[in-house]
């Protein structure tokens, strides 16, 4: 089996970020982003993933947290869908249930190639730690458009707004563990079109 690593590197005037991604990891993880509960959100993401993955970004938090947060997630996407290559022999689907104390968040994903965030979350604080709440929605619409993926992420229980908050990238790093799996039943992509 190919190795499914991908590396990336962006730099513009707001933003400085390596990243680099092994789909077929154990869950280690090292994010440096500057800002605490994003970095606790990424290390959740790739132990409930079972990927590995290295983050630093260097990014204009004097600012705010909004360029760093949508850059790493724009880096991310492009890190798994380079990491997938021809997606040959992938399970394509994934979807899950996951609960977090009283937060409950479904996932569900399609590595179509093409890109859509369905997203239905309600957070009662502007910030969590450093991490402006409303930067969830952005992350994961990142990740979405640049990996060319199918992604819903839908609150249907909660209060507490870090534990949705965590619910929905383990979530997500579940749903993705799946999507990304080898079906040893496919030969090819499993599309009527014959690519993804």
């Amino acid at each position: 089996m190919e190795s499914r690593t991908a590396a990336f590197t962006r730099r513009t005037k707001e933003t400085d970020i390596s990243l680099t991604l092994n789909l077929d990891g154990s869950g280690m993880c090292r994010a440096e982003t500057g800002i605490g509960f994003f970095d606790h959100m990424l290390d959740g993401f790739a132990r409930h993933g079972l990927f590995d993955l290295e983050v630093t970004c260097r990014g204009d938090l004097d600012v705010d947290s909004h360029h760093t947060i949508e850059d790493v997630g724009i880096v991310l996407g492009e890190a798994l869908k380079a990491a997938l290559g021809d997606k040959k022999g992938i399970r394509r689907y994934g979807s899950i249930l996951l609960p977090m104390d009283e937060a409950l968040v479904l996932c569900a994903i399609d590595l179509s190639g093409r890109p859509y965030l369905g997203f239905e979350e309600t957070y009662t604080s502007e910030r969590i730690g450093a991490l402006d709440t409303e930067m969830i929605h952005d992350f994961f619409y990142a990740i979405s458009y640049s990996a060319g993926m199918n992604l819903h992420i839908r609150q249907l229980a909660g209060t507490n707004n870090h534990h949705i908050a965590e619910a929905s990238f383990k979530a997500f790093a579940r749903a993705l563990d799946e999507a990304v799996s080898y079906e040893p039943r496919i030969s090819g992509v499993w599309s009527t079109k014959g690519t993804l």
